[in-house]
C-alpha cells in the first residue's frame, strides 16, 4: 500500500503522525510526505513579523534551508520519502498588488486565508492532481489551529473530491475541545496502532526538527513527555475519514 501524507510545514507530519508513519514503513508500505509550503522567501526584505520568527527559530540568514536539512533527518528516522513543493510559507507570501506582506501577525497567521490567496488553493489543486499515483492513500490535515497554511492544504485537497484520511494537528488538537473534531456527521475514526518503539521514533523524528523545538516547548524532554500523554490513550494515532 502507498501512503501519502500532505504536510503544510516540514514539521507537520514529524508531529502529527511520526509513530505511525514509521509503522507503516516497518509493515512494509510505501510512505511519501509531501511539504507543501517548502519554498523559498522572495528576495525582497521580511516583514518584521517575519525576521521575530527566525529569531526564534535561530536559523540565521537561511531558513528553509535549515529545515529542509532537519526533515531530511526526520524523514530518515521515519523511513519515509520526502517530496517537497514550491509555495513559500505564509510568513513570506506577498500581496501580487502591492507587494506587502500578507500576514504579519499571529492573529492573521491564524485566521482566514486572504481573499487574494484563493486563486493559490486552485493551483494547489492542480498540482496535486498532476502528482499523485493513481492508487494510493492520501492523509490530509483537518486545519486545527486554523493556521493559514493548514486551511489552504485542506481547502486544495478536498478540491481533489477523493475519498481521504484526515489527521488531527499536533500539538494544536491539545488546544481545542475533541468534540470540535469532526469534519462532518458521517466521519468515523479510526485507531492505528504504534508500539513502544514507534514512539520512541515518533520522538526522535520531532526533535530532528530543532529549529521548531521552542514554538511549543521548552526543551526535549517537554516534548518527549508531550508526546507520551498524546499517545497514551489509545497507544496509536488517530486517523479520520468518511464513511
Amino acid at each position: 500500500m502507498e501512503w501519502i501524507y500532505l504536510s503544510p510545514h516540514f514539521d507537520d507530519i514529524a508531529l502529527s503522525c511520526g509513530g505511525l508513519v514509521w509503522e507503516q514503513v516497518k509493515s512494509g508500505d510505501k510512505v511519501s510526505i509531501w511539504t507543501i509550503c517548502a519554498g523559498k522567501p522572495p528576495p525582497e526584505p521580511l516583514s518584521s513579523y517575519a525576521q521575530s520568527i527566525h529569531e526564534r527559530w535561530e536559523t540565521s540568514r537561511e531558513p528553509v534551508s535549515v529545515r529542509w536539512a532537519e526533515d531530511m533527518i526526520s524523514s530518515q528516522r521515519m523511513g519515509a520519502s520526502p517530496r517537497y513543493f514550491s509555495i513559500p510559507d505564509a510568513i513570506y507570501r506577498r500581496s501580487s498588488m502591492d507587494d506587502s506582506p500578507l500576514y504579519t501577525s499571529e492573529s492573521e497567521l491564524f485566521g482566514d486565508l486572504c481573499l487574494e490567496e484563493a486563486g493559490l488553493v486552485d493551483t494547489l489543486t492542480g498540482e496535486l492532481q498532476k502528482a499523485l499515483p493513481p492508487a494510493s492513500e492520501l492523509v490530509c490535515p483537518m486545519a486545527l489551529g486554523g493556521h493559514v497554511d493548514h486551511r489552504l492544504v485542506r481547502s486544495a485537497a478536498r478540491e481533489l473530491s477523493l475519498r481521504m484520511w484526515y489527521y488531527a494537528d499536533y500539538p494544536y488538537i491539545g488546544q481545542i475541545d475533541e468534540s470540535k473534531l469532526s469534519i462532518n456527521p458521517e466521519m468515523h475514526q479510526k485507531v492505528f496502532p504504534v508500539s513502544e518503539a514507534g514512539l520512541n521514533v515518533w520522538v526522535e523524528a520531532v526533535a530532528a526538527h530543532a529549529s521548531q523545538i521552542s514554538t511549543f516547548w521548552s526543551d526535549l524532554d517537554q516534548v518527549r513527555d508531550a508526546i507520551h500523554s498524546y499517545w497514551e490513550p489509545y497507544e496509536g494515532i488517530r486517523l479520520w475519514q468518511a464513511t
